[in-house]
């Protein structure tokens, strides 16, 4: 069941079209142009996108649940933006705020850039965020914060 209390995250507020539909609570997602379930981790991606938005992300540019190759199988990053010659610039990984922003969650969108090879991170669960800068012949470095969209 998906009643929950909205939780304030550390991201401006920003006003959702929302529903109840039998025991769930949905939330219009403007890029997929559909209503979805609005779990935990939901709240903090549609959050995400339009603080992205806020920064200069063009929405046209971004993909919600982007699926990739990873060793055969199929797995779906929350958020790639793409820069304006096509190319993936930002992945962006997702959790509710319940969970913590931890190693896992960087080896995850590590695996998930193996496919992608974008020069940055940005990790979240809408309390806390890092931004990783990922060079192709270096180690990654954290920022200390969001990189501007190129232009």
């Amino acid at each position: 069941m998906y009643l929950w209390k909205v939780q304030e995250l550390n991201l401006p507020s920003y006003s959702f079209k929302l529903k109840r539909l039998g025991e769930h609570t949905q939330i219009y997602d403007d890029i997929r142009r559909k209503w979805l379930v609005c779990t935990p981790e939901e709240w903090v991606r549609q959050h995400v996108v339009k603080w992205l938005e806020s920064q200069g992300y063009p929405q046209a540019l971004t993909a919600v649940e982007h699926a990739l190759k990873l060793n055969g199988m199929t797995k779906r990053a929350d958020v790639v933006v793409f820069d304006r010659k096509g190319k993936p610039f930002l992945l962006v990984e997702c959790k509710a705020p319940e969970v913590a922003v931890n190693q896992q969650v960087l080896d995850q969108a590590a695996r998930y850039n193996l496919t992608l090879g974008v020069p940055y991170l940005l990790l979240t669960n809408g309390l806390q965020h890092f931004c990783v800068a990922v060079p192709l012949d270096g180690q990654p470095s954290m920022l200390k914060e969001l990189p501007s969209f190129p232009v």
